[in-house]
């Protein structure tokens, strides 16, 4: 089918808009590629440094010209999304052998977890995690012996920060080797249940420890979808991982076949062969919009709405908020995974998963087939699902229709008929909202402003009782130049409560609140921020806002509230303690919500 003439447009707006920058791109990473990995030019003392400790691979590394993969781990072991990394370096380095080539880690990078951080200090790091992973990952790729890298990394900031670093080192393959979702334990509506039971102090902390513990329970991804199961749909819809590979629970030889294949695969696409796919070629336009294809049509995390800008841009290419408006305008909601709807991803994945839904959205003509992925071209090849037959990996045709049309539905019949993400705009600035899970009667709130500085305040006042009738929670101070742009995830469970008791409402921030928001109303990332004196330091308790969902607006309706001096709060307490004082330069330096939130990439407007 014709691509459609809305996803088209959106693609030459950006090629248009990115002319100048993407040349320079393409052009810096063409110049490395022409000189070579550097291990070839390296003295002898050189040359010794980085071989001493590999072994039988010395020979082979020290006298061929066989390939060698870089590796760069964000393996740790008290994350269960990240632990099963533990064993594939060796596995890779094997794999390497077979083929032919070597392998070696490349170093290391940070991999924090939000759901440990949520609601402490150490959450204000977080989304600043992305950038100091794309910086750890530049040091590991800096020595300039790699051939081809293997990024192994999951979660929230650690795809994205991957992602920017392998864009930067664009001259090189980057092939992504995800862990795999743990298996299903406690359903997430069933947790969530408890927790809004906690709120009301319905029950003790014991009941509530055991049902998180019974969620989170086993070694790989959590299973709602928020954002680290975002970045794996994000990885095989941009063609970086090998097609099915991101819902294969870990330990099992799927998982394990798919990572010898995927290092195979990172071996045979370098310069030294004949089917040379660089990253930066993989990371195109094309292959951006089609990643907001996948966030629109799956009813993704918010949060990539910040990191997609971002990766963009370390490859050259400028998104817009627009952009992602236009393709939700014209994308339809194919999925309802926890928290839009009971499913998790493993239920997702059985019932045909991304494997069906490119295909259908390959048909509708809303993804485009003419990219470069690290299986070889054309987007067509991730309908093909991987299986083991006889203890061999072979790839066949994925599932033409639904296994649970409560789960995954087909592009001409969805859930809804646009995305399940939401552009806001209006007097208050720009923002986000994620629908999907958003009862229509949500959609659309005229309410007094209650206002607030941090989501502990909000907690506080909630305990005292004091939200008694319809409103819209303002939590503002909470943008990456104020404390680093925390999520203010812990203000789900008693927003939710307070939509139980009948309440209309909704919130709005210029914080982050990721794929968890469920079904309150939040309109994220309010840019300009409170702390830059954004409309949001205006407001006041009282004045009537409105967050209409079906119109995409963001408005204060109270005369002459913007007129008002900003606010100025002391944000003082948000500069020390675990860590950060480390944080400052980036707190200064970090561009608006709309272009991504860096303090390390351009953040201009480019025409």
């Amino acid at each position: 089918m014709p691509l459609h003439p809305t996803i088209l447009d959106v693609t030459d707006r950006i090629r248009h808009r990115s002319a100048k920058t993407r040349e320079t791109y393409l052009a810096r990473i063409q110049a490395a590629a022409h000189a070579g990995p550097n291990r070839a030019h390296l003295s002898c003392g050189n040359a010794a440094h980085a071989y001493a400790a590999m072994g039988d691979d010395k020979d082979r590394l020290a006298a061929t010209r066989a390939p060698n993969l870089g590796i760069v781990t964000a393996y740790n072991d008290m994350l269960s999304a990240h632990q099963p990394f533990e064993s594939f370096p060796q596995l890779i380095k094997q794999a390497a052998r077979a083929a032919g080539g070597t392998a070696q880690v490349a170093g290391g990078v940070p991999a924090m977890c939000d759901g440990v951080t949520q609601g402490q200090p150490g959450m204000e790091l977080s989304l600043f995690s992305r950038d100091v992973i794309a910086l750890a990952a530049g040091v590991a790729l800096s020595h300039n012996t790699f051939d081809a890298a293997a990024f192994l990394g999951v979660c929230d900031k650690i795809v994205p920060g991957l992602v920017i670093a392998a864009a930067t080192f664009g001259h090189i393959p980057a092939v992504f080797m995800p862990a795999g979702p743990m298996t299903s334990g406690l359903p997430n509506d069933e947790k969530s249940k408890v927790r809004q039971k906690y709120a009301e102090g319905q029950i003790g902390r014991d009941e509530l420890m055991a049902a998180e513990m019974a969620s989170y329970h086993g070694p790989g991804t959590c299973t709602f979808y928020g954002t680290a199961n975002t970045n794996q749909m994000l990885m095989e819809f941009m063609g970086l991982h090998l097609p099915g590979a991101s819902f294969v629970t870990p330990g099992t030889p799927l998982r394990d076949a798919l990572t010898c294949a995927a290092t195979d695969r990172a071996l045979a696409i370098t310069a030294l062969g004949n089917a040379y796919t660089p990253a930066g070629e993989v990371l195109d336009e094309r292959a951006f919009v089609n990643g907001m294809v996948g966030l629109m049509a799956t009813g993704g995390s918010t949060n990539l709405v910040l990191h997609l800008p971002a990766m963009a841009r370390a490859a050259g290419i400028i998104l817009l908020p627009e952009d992602f408006a236009a393709v939700s305008s014209v994308t339809p909601l194919m999925a309802k995974v926890y928290p839009n709807g009971l499913a998790d991803v493993n239920h997702f994945h059985a019932a045909g998963g991304l494997q069906y839904m490119i295909a259908q959205l390959l048909d509708a003509g809303l993804l485009q087939d003419d990219v470069k992925t690290v299986a070889g071209p054309g987007l067509s090849r991730y309908t093909h699902e991987p299986k083991l037959s006889q203890d061999t990996l072979v790839w066949t045709d994925g599932p033409d229709t639904s296994g649970n049309e409560k789960i995954l539905r087909p592009a001409s019949d969805p859930f809804k008929a646009t995305g399940g993400l939401q552009d806001m705009a209006g007097n208050l600035g720009t923002g986000i909202m994620k629908v999907s899970a958003v009862a229509p009667d949500l959609h659309m709130i005229e309410a007094p402003a209650r206002i607030f500085e941090d989501q502990e305040q909000v907690k506080a006042a909630f305990r005292a009782g004091e939200f008694t009738g319809d409103c819209i929670v303002v939590v503002r101070f909470q943008g990456p130049r104020a404390n680093g742009m925390p999520e203010l995830h812990g203000l789900t469970p008693i927003l939710s409560v307070l939509l139980d008791r009948g309440l209309k409402i909704a919130l709005v921030t210029d914080g982050r609140m990721s794929g968890a928001s469920g079904k309150v109303p939040a309109a994220l990332h309010v840019s300009p921020e409170a702390a830059l004196g954004g409309p949001l330091a205006r407001l006041q308790d009282g004045d009537i806002l409105r967050v209409d969902a079906r119109a995409g607006r963001l408005e204060v309706l109270t005369d002459g509230a913007l007129d008002r001096e900003a606010a100025t709060p002391d944000l003082s307490a948000n500069t020390h303690g675990t860590g950060r004082e480390l944080f400052e330069l980036f707190r200064q330096s970090a561009g608006p919500a709309t272009l991504g939130a860096s303090p390390l990439l351009p953040t201009e407007p480019q025409t």
